[in-house]
């Protein structure tokens, strides 16, 4: 029997988003506000760190019926909070020295203004994303521009492969039910399972595949 997929309205998705931000002690939801249309949730308002900023879009991303979220949050440093671009600019280089998951000497840093910008090329999408959350926790960051570039060493065979392989290791699914598309480095999950942890679990090992950009979840759950 197929799960029935629940239509939420924008009221619902809104109050939930608001309840999730209250319930988030690192954001203080009366900075921020939020509205919703046709599922796309838009943060407004203002925060005192890059931190609170990027915390506020994840805690958006988890309420269920979200599509996208716009987020317009500024970020406004108190004068205690400023710095310079150089030690800004030092601060992060250090951070990404001491994260174990970083290459750091494939990866540039320049800041103007309190926004940093990182790029470079990595092979793994998790060693992009520790690479912001890295600089982005930094004092005195205003944001942060992401353009490193995860480039894939395998062809899109090997990918598939990899995948296929890690997704039958895995004791939580049947490897099976589920096919994996590779079209250069975007990877399409098709297929079905029982739950959702399970439909989650094997989009967490397509990412862990190297190269990976992108992953379509399109497996649907059965009971």
């Amino acid at each position: 029997m197929a799960v029935a997929i629940e239509t939420r309205t924008d009221a619902q998705i809104q109050s939930d988003v608001l309840a999730e931000l209250k319930w988030d002690a690192r954001v203080m939801p009366n900075e921020i506000g939020v509205t919703v249309k046709d599922g796309v949730v838009t943060l407004t308002g203002w925060v005192d760190s890059y931190t609170k900023r990027w915390v506020a879009e994840e805690a958006a991303h988890r309420v269920r019926g979200v599509k996208a979220v716009a987020n317009d949050i500024e970020v406004r440093l108190s004068s205690g909070a400023e710095r310079n671009d150089t030690d800004i600019a030092a601060a992060a280089a250090r951070a990404l020295e001491w994260d174990a998951f970083v290459p750091i000497d494939k990866i540039d840093v320049t800041v103007s203004k309190g926004w940093v910008t990182l790029k470079g090329e990595v092979e793994w999408q998790y060693q992009k994303q520790d690479a912001e959350r890295a600089v982005g926790r930094l004092a005195g960051v205003k944001g942060v521009t992401n353009l490193i570039v995860v480039k894939p060493r395998l062809t899109p065979s090997e990918l598939k492969n990899k995948i296929e392989q890690a997704l039958v290791r895995s004791a939580e699914l049947d490897a099976k039910r589920i096919t994996v598309d590779v079209v250069g480095s975007k990877v399409t999950l098709k297929g079905t399972v029982r739950s959702w942890a399970e439909k989650q679990e094997a989009e967490r090992q397509a990412w862990l595949a190297p190269g990976v950009t992108s992953v379509d979840n399109r497996i649907t759950i059965e009971l």
